[in-house]
């Protein structure tokens, strides 16, 4: 079988360690025509659709809004990513449709053979997204690979440490007691590694390392993939012990000076931690602020009190 990725000696020897780009062909798959995505739309269960739209202004997260699709089938949604200013997420995609999870299948059995990395948690969502939307800086703990299958964006990729991330910033997110979304300055675009993405590209990146996403003038279609590893996971966990740790005893850990030895037991502790039920960080769930209009879906009606997105002089 066809491999789906082109391999070289530096993707074998970085991957899940390293910011790596590689060339697919999936942008010419039928499983991602206009067509094939009206009907994965339809396909996918209702209630689990994610329905946004974003300000203008790249530092202010704030204005990242999960709406409502109403009783849009997935022409209707497709024509209103063409014409609004929509991101679709069908989220873990892979797990409730047997083209896409054979799919993804196909991938990590790939990468495994590929690399020798055993993969593990490989959850892949499909973006669809409008003409110049946006995803605000913020961060994954997972590991992620990004597949560009239609339209241009730029993805800008920064270091994950200070002070592009704080180790409570960090914490913070794998504690789930805040967003994924990070404060965002952007003199630190001069640090980030800035790829064009177009079709037949993809992208992975060092765990946890901020990055943020900027659409063309194009509805954009993308991949996009989050997995473990098992050295990924033992990050996690040291990060997850950090921040409890640092809100429970006020203690000042750091990710990056540490010592080594102490991890073992910093895994172990986060683990007994998850066990008895885990860090209660309040985090507030994301509630719908807007609704897609009835006839025009690129027509959004917000919740009363909602700051509406204005477009500013500023440059996403």
């Amino acid at each position: 079988m066809k491999d789906i990725l082109t391999w070289a000696a530096a993707h074998k020897a970085g991957f899940g360690r390293e910011n790596l780009t590689f060339t697919h062909d999936l942008h010419n798959s039928p499983l991602f025509t206009d067509e094939a995505l009206i009907a994965l739309i339809d396909r996918y269960p209702r209630d689990k659709l994610e329905v946004f739209t974003m300000g203008y202004d790249p530092t202010n997260w704030g204005q990242w809004f999960l709406g409502r699709r109403g009783a849009h089938d997935g022409r209707a949604l497709m024509e209103g990513v063409k014409a609004g200013r929509l991101w679709l997420n069908l989220r873990k995609v892979n797990h409730s449709d047997a083209d896409i999870g054979a799919l993804c299948e196909a991938m990590f059995s790939e990468i495994r053979a590929q690399t020798g990395v055993r993969t593990l948690k490989e959850d892949l969502g499909l973006l669809i997204s409008s003409p110049n939307a946006h995803v605000f800086y913020h961060l994954d703990i997972p590991l992620v690979t990004l597949w560009q299958i239609r339209g241009v964006k730029h993805v800008y990729v920064y270091p994950p440490k200070d002070p592009y991330v704080s180790d409570h910033d960090l914490e913070g997110v794998a504690l789930r007691e805040s967003d994924e979304q990070l404060r965002f300055d952007p003199a630190w675009d001069a640090e980030a590694m800035k790829v064009e993405f177009v079709p037949g590209q993809m992208l992975t990146w060092t765990q946890n390392a901020p990055h943020r996403i900027v659409n063309q003038d194009s509805v954009n279609v993308s991949l996009s993939i989050e997995f473990m590893t098992p050295a990924a996971i033992w990050r996690a966990n040291v990060i997850y012990a950090n921040g409890c740790l640092r809100r429970w005893l006020g203690l000042k850990p750091t990710l990056a000076t540490s010592p080594r030895w102490l991890e073992p037991f910093k895994v172990v502790f986060a683990r007994l931690v998850k066990m008895a039920g885990g860090y209660n960080g309040n985090k507030s769930p994301l509630k719908p602020r807007f609704t897609l209009d009835d006839t025009r879906p690129e027509v959004l009606h917000f919740d009363e009190g909602v700051e509406v997105p204005m477009p500013s002089n500023r440059a996403a």
